[in-house]
């Protein structure tokens, strides 16, 4: 009886409306089965698609406190940001767990600690080793071919290559891209996504351009706008991806959505970077 008591007693703890304020966040919690307790997203939630019937609840960096309140959550779950929102919502006595997604290991880390919130552990533990074991496959296909140099542009002026933001670092898109077979040419940029100039670009001369700077809006194909992308770079025939013609315009979020896709994203990287692999 006391056993029965316990487990009744956890099962009641565990977090029955659960709002998430980040699409990374979202899709850990429909990864690990408890989509059907989530009753709060941002505007940019998009995956999966059950998440786009959910109630939005703002955006990152300013979620609308007083409609998160209507939804009357027992969980708030929040990225680690610069927004200072852990202070925001426990000033109105809401639960918040705070995650960060630097690093793949916060990744993880993140999947793990959300398990154990709301009592599915050991889903969580099975669906980190199959992320450990998916990223270890592709980086043992890749260890025996060439490093090719890569630059990632996450953001610029639309139309134009000014005002380049690119993958440092810091970021957790760095070290897919060494799982992929590549080496970041901005590694040694300490911020995760810093801005760079176009002359640095061309000094540094990448073999491979992966550019998301005008894709963030498009869903799925995208031909005219990725030629254009392409394009645009063409404009520098001396750098060796425009002579490799290995410049790609790629619009999916799992670029830029650290969770569960990270898989789908290293693979993607891959085929870019060894298309001769044959993926």
């Amino acid at each position: 009886m006391a056993l029965l008591a316990a487990l009744a007693a956890a099962a009641a703890a565990q977090p029955k409306r659960i709002v998430s304020t980040a699409p990374s966040i979202t899709e850990m919690l429909f990864a690990l089965g408890l989509g059907g307790r989530v009753v709060g997203v941002t505007e940019y939630c998009r995956h999966p698609a059950e998440a786009r019937r959910i109630t939005k609840i703002g955006t990152y960096i300013q979620p609308n406190i007083e409609v998160i309140l209507s939804l009357e959550p027992d969980l708030v779950v929040i990225q680690e940001n610069p927004a200072r929102l852990r202070e925001k919502f426990e000033a109105v006595r809401l639960p918040v767990l705070e995650l960060k997604h630097t690093t793949i290991d916060d990744i993880y880390s993140s999947l793990l600690a959300l398990g154990r919130v709301a009592g599915v552990e050991e889903r969580a533990k099975e669906l980190v080793a199959q992320i450990r074991g998916d990223l270890a496959r592709i980086r043992s296909r890749t260890r025996t071919l060439p490093r090719r140099r890569v630059m990632f542009v996450i953001g610029r002026t639309p139309g134009s290559l000014r005002d380049l933001f690119v993958v440092g670092r810091a970021s957790y898109l760095n070290e897919l891209i060494a799982v992929a077979g590549g080496v970041n040419v901005f590694a040694d940029a300490p911020a995760p996504y810093p801005r760079v100039p176009l002359e640095e670009v061309l000094s540094r001369n990448p073999e491979v351009i992966i550019d998301r700077g005008d894709m963030a809006a498009e869903a799925g194909t995208g031909g005219n706008r990725r030629s254009r992308i392409v394009r645009l770079w063409r404009r520098y025939p001396n750098l060796a991806a425009v002579k490799r013609e290995a410049v790609y315009a790629v619009a999916s979020d799992s670029f830029v959505v650290p969770g569960p896709r990270m898989v789908e994203a290293a693979r993607d990287l891959a085929r870019m970077l060894h298309p001769e692999a044959g993926w």
